[in-house]
């Protein structure tokens, strides 16, 4: 079987290693058998959503929000029903904010985000940037990096990823970091997040096995993952 993972504007929107989240998807299911196709999907390309398993997005600047923008404006309801119908989906920094209403630079302009994370960003005058561990009901403790000065406010409905147990997390006020829905996981955290934590991307193949028909159970076979409970392992243990 074929697994197929989009990434969204890699072109404008990859900073800080996030290619890396797509490339553990790629290892861990092949080390399961799988065939996996990677569609980079950049502004004005014709890409089928329809036929994507996996949506990954990663980090970018103003300037690279405000490139994609249109691009996402016009594929947003695509996106949004796919989201309801419950594909996996990794959204990282930039586009984790542009998966929101809408993002307000300094300036006070607004980049309009595709309304499927029921979010609002804010930019903010001091950056929040250095090791984070968030705690998760749902995977435990989530180790990364973060490095943003827009400050993200969930809707008092919204289900953040985790509480912050060293950082700083979606904004300096309320101690919570990212947010969950349907099988969207939405984050600051950067490093890339994957590697460091599988439980995700374990999370986000099953769902997607699943939606295919294949159990997770019996599609998700064990995985050696000395080398990435080490890493946790030193991370847990770094300074801000």
């Amino acid at each position: 079987m074929k697994i197929t993972i989009a990434q969204l504007y890699p072109r404008d929107m990859n900073l800080y290693g996030d290619w890396g989240n797509t490339l553990v998807l790629k290892k861990r299911l092949e080390r399961r058998g799988f065939e996996v196709e990677i569609i980079d999907h950049n502004p004005g390309d014709s890409t089928d959503f329809s036929k994507i398993d996996i949506f990954v997005g990663g980090g970018g600047q103003d300037s690279g929000q405000t490139i994609i923008q249109n691009d996402l404006l016009a594929r947003a309801d695509e996106l949004r029903q796919l989201a309801k119908d419950g594909v996996p989906m990794l959204m990282i920094c930039g586009m984790y904010q542009l998966f929101g209403r809408f993002f307000r630079t300094l300036k006070g302009e607004e980049i309009v985000g595709a309304n499927i994370l029921p979010i609002e960003t804010i930019a903010g005058d001091e950056r929040m940037i250095g090791n984070i561990v968030i705690r998760s009901q749902e995977f435990g403790d989530i180790v990364g990096y973060e490095n943003h000065s827009g400050q993200t406010f969930l809707d008092k409905t919204a289900k953040p990823l985790g509480q912050v147990i060293k950082g700083a997390g979606n904004n300096m006020t309320d101690a919570n970091e990212g947010v969950r829905y349907n099988n969207i996981i939405a984050t600051y955290l950067h490093g890339p997040i994957l590697p460091k934590n599988p439980q995700i991307a374990d999370f986000l193949i099953g769902e997607a096995l699943e939606r295919r028909g294949v159990s997770s159970d019996s599609g998700l076979g064990k995985i050696d993952d000395t080398l990435a409970n080490k890493a946790r392992e030193i991370a847990l243990k770094l300074s801000r």
